[in-house]
């Protein structure tokens, strides 16, 4: 027997740093917003606390323009750009971030590190990544509504109720099975290689 998911959203966190691939994301996460009737958080992360005013009414003048049925909640965070975001998706119990990529790979990716990379690693929710060539399209549809006799709020693994995306239950088994495959690939001797 299949247990029914849902999955509900309704605090979605969009990431921006007022580059093309942010605001393609930023683009998606509205549409998604709108489907889903979700609160639609902005968050702009800057290296310096000075810089916190001007980007807050940046921040203001990019993203006036209201959606309809979507509450729009601005922030600016000083720090480290993938710590921050992290941080925010924690206290505001954000259900799923949205952000860009920039593609880079290669010694580019080396250097200058990735900040989605990071933020799904590290995110305690999921997370939608849309890439500099993505075309992001959603076709016309009712929104989700969550139907009374299921529960809010479950595990996305084990479909139980849960006021987590995904319950401590499963988290252990996931971790255990990342820690027994990494312990496997690092026994002396083995090359990863299955002959």
């Amino acid at each position: 027997m299949t247990a029914h998911r849902t999955f509900v959203v309704r605090d979605m966190l969009a990431t921006t740093d007022f580059s093309a691939p942010s605001s393609q994301a930023l683009g998606a996460a509205r549409t998604l917003a709108e489907h889903f009737g979700a609160r639609l958080h902005v968050l702009h992360v800057v290296a310096d606390e000075s810089e916190r005013k001007t980007t807050e009414a940046k921040l203001e003048s990019e993203i006036a323009e209201p959606i309809e049925g979507v509450k729009v909640v601005r922030a600016v965070s000083a720090g480290q750009p993938a710590a921050e975001i992290v941080k925010y998706a924690e206290r505001e119990q954000i259900d799923v971030i949205v952000m860009g990529t920039h593609g880079r790979s290669g010694l580019a990716r080396v250097f200058m590190g990735s900040v989605a990379e990071a933020v799904v690693r590290n995110a305690p929710c999921q997370v939608l990544t849309i890439g500099p060539r993505a075309q992001v399209t959603l076709e016309a549809t009712p929104p989700v509504v969550a139907s009374p006799e299921i529960p809010q709020s479950q595990c996305l693994v084990c479909a139980k109720p849960s006021p987590e995306t995904i319950c401590d239950s499963c988290k252990a088994h996931i971790q255990g099975e990342a820690l027994e495959r990494k312990r496997r690939e690092e026994r002396p001797g083995h090359w990863g290689l299955s002959i």
